[in-house]
């Protein structure tokens, strides 16, 4: 089973296109899925992330927020990788 990566965002988002830079550069080096949500398109994930965008979250948990840390967030992906081997 290969890992999700979930990224919350919203148009006209300097900094949510910087943070999905970070997550795609991420996936050169470690295979994963990106799944994109828009929160204005979803009023429950718009009460949720509305003053955290960006958000990543692997398997369904919060990695990061705002400026993201690329570093904390591959240590998660590959985590999880790892137990998905095991």
């Amino acid at each position: 089973m290969s890992i999700k990566v979930k990224f919350f965002s919203k148009e006209n988002c300097p900094l949510c296109d910087d943070g999905l830079n970070v997550i795609k550069s991420l996936q050169r080096e470690i295979p994963f899925e990106i799944e994109v949500f828009d929160i204005y398109k979803d009023d429950k994930l718009l009460e949720l992330y509305q003053i955290m965008i960006p958000v990543v979250t692997v398997n369904e948990e919060v990695i990061s927020y705002g400026i993201l840390e690329e570093d904390k967030i591959k240590k998660q992906i590959i985590e999880n990788c790892q137990e998905n081997n095991s």
